[in-house]
This record gives structure tokens, sequence and C-alpha cells, in this order.
């Protein structure tokens, strides 16, 4: 068994594929990094400047500090990974280059809409690259949990905080679930083990899709 967080980061993986070229959000989007199999020849493109970047980096000693994760935290890059300017990296997500982005979000919404840059009345960091990322990625995942720390379901019927992108999200991952966004809604593809579709629909303020064989997803999760 995992925490949620990396049980989350985990599902994810299955959804990209040999040769990706994938931006990673700040959060449980930045733990993928752990998950990715060094054969598989996935690419991590980062804002800051860097294709190749691996793992955060905590060991005094190893820290190089012109290497930054999504979360302003330290990160590393393999051995053959590439630098250049943040200019260059902005080219390649507005010029449609980036494969898959995979952010983290507040909301997301029946028809792939998400919100994660902004609550009315609270003060946040800013959107970031996110808006560029959902319009200029292929595919566009959100990794998340399931509910806010109230108990609110983050998946709803529409999104009623300030959009990042409207119907470009393709799908959700959570500690629950993977959703998948098609014409009618959102559709269960996989479920954690030990939840039945019913479990999910009940934390899930929009009606779901649910056909009736669903895979498990990979490994299990306790909460810490």
């Amino acid at each position: 068994m995992t925490d949620k967080r990396h049980f989350i980061a985990k599902n994810v993986v299955p959804l990209l594929k040999k040769g990706d070229l994938v931006n990673l959000g700040a959060g449980i989007p930045f733990l993928i990094t752990e998950y990715i199999d060094q054969d598989s020849e996935i690419m991590i493109q980062s804002e800051c400047g860097t294709i190749g970047a691996g793992p955060k980096v905590t060991d005094p000693d190893k820290i190089i500090r012109t290497l930054i994760a999504p979360d302003t935290s330290y990160a590393s890059l393999k051995e053959d990974g590439l630098c250049f300017d943040s200019q260059t990296a902005f080219g390649m997500i507005r010029g449609g280059f980036i494969d898959v982005t995979i952010l983290g979000a507040m909301q997301v919404d029946r028809h792939g809409s998400m919100a994660n840059w902004d609550v009315p009345g609270k003060a946040l960091k800013g959107m970031g690259g996110a808006m560029d990322l959902c319009i200029g990625a292929r595919c566009v995942i959100v990794a998340m949990e399931h509910c806010a720390r109230d108990g609110r379901s983050k998946i709803m019927e529409e999104c009623t905080y300030p959009l990042t992108c409207k119907e470009e999200v393709n799908y959700i991952v959570t500690e629950y679930c993977v959703l998948e966004t098609v014409p009618e809604g959102l559709k269960l593809i996989k479920l954690a083990k030990g939840y039945s579709a019913q479990d999910v629909q009940n934390i899930t303020d929009c009606q779901l899709i649910i056909p009736e064989e669903i895979p498990e997803m990979e490994d299990e999760w306790q909460v810490c």
C-alpha cells in the first residue's frame, strides 16, 4: 500500500505513451517522476527550461540550484537531459509541441472544464503556465484528490471558480477512480480496489457514465 497522493501519481503513468513529451504541474503531478520507467522514453519538460527532469532533490549535497521543480523546490536532471531558457520552454508549450500536461485542480466539471488558479476571496500564487498548457498540450490530465478538505466533491456539474480552461481536460485521476471526458460527460474507466462505481458516484457532484465492466487501478492506497 502507499499514501493516496503517490497512488494517484502512479495511476497516471498508464495513460502515458512511449516517447511522450510531458509537462508536470506542482504537487501530485510532479510525483509522477518517481514512477516513470527509465526505458519508457517518456520525457519530462519543465517551464524553467529542461527536458529530462527527474524527481525532487532533498539532499543538500546534490542540489543544483538552477534546476527548479514546479513548486519551486529543487529537481534533478537525467544524464541525457537538456537545459534551455524559459522563453524556449514556453515556445514549446504555446507552439503545440507538448504531448501531455498533467496538472492539479480545485474543480473539474463534467464537460472537461477546469479551475486551478483562483478561489474568490483568497490570496493564491496565480495561474502560472496552466492556461498555456491546457491549450497547447495535445492531452490534459488532471491528477488530484477527489474531494476538498471540507469534504465537498471537486468533480462537479459546472465549475464555480474562475476557469483555467474550458472543455480541455481529457482524463481525471483521483484516489478512487480514473475518469475520461467523452461527449456525453465523464466516463468511469478504472476503479480503486475496494470501491464500487456507486461509492464513486456517491462522492461525485455530477452524474457519471458507468460501463458494465470497469478494470481496477494499480496498487492500493491508505490514509496516512
